[in-house]
């Protein structure tokens, strides 16, 4: 599957309500299970090892996640993006500290070793302050998938 394949409108959601981050996870591993890309036990499977393995991550100009179940809960590689009304507490990514963020970037890979490299990716993606700010700019759909495209078209989002 192509790393382009991977970001479609159906899974881009904006403005969500939601309260705390095992109800995201709950809206959003309901929906992934509707459309097809996930077993019924992922939702359970990303609580666990977010609690072991977080994944917010504090960068420069944006605070965001990148929660990302095991293979075994994927059915159909995936990238679910959200970002919601309100900010959120989750926890830190190597240090498990505290941080607020409303910007989720759910990853669904059915290879481990792609995993690594797509979060690597997204990781120096948002390092990039032209990124950021086109970003945070798109209030659509269709907007943040051409912001995405011109990114995946000159290979710097990808997961070698």
């Amino acid at each position: 599957m192509e790393i382009s394949e991977m970001f479609q409108p159906e899974l881009m959601e904006f403005h969500l309500k939601v309260v705390s981050e095992s109800e995201l996870f709950q809206v959003v591993g309901e929906k992934l299970a509707k459309l097809g890309y996930v077993t019924e036990s992922y939702v359970g499977g990303l609580i666990k090892r977010e609690e072991v393995f977080p994944t917010g991550l504090i960068t420069q100009y944006l605070n965001i996640a990148l929660p990302h179940g095991n293979p075994e809960h994927i059915l159909t590689p995936f990238v679910f993006i959200t970002r919601l009304d309100q900010a959120i507490v989750v926890k830190q990514m190597g240090d498990g500290q505290e941080l607020l963020t409303k910007d989720f970037f759910f990853l669904g890979m059915a290879d481990g070793k792609k995993q690594v490299g797509l979060l690597s990716s997204l990781m120096m993606l948002f390092m990039n302050e032209g990124f950021v700010q086109t970003y945070q700019e798109a209030t659509s759909r269709d907007s943040l998938k051409e912001v995405l495209d011109v990114y995946l078209r000159e290979g710097v989002l990808n997961y070698d």
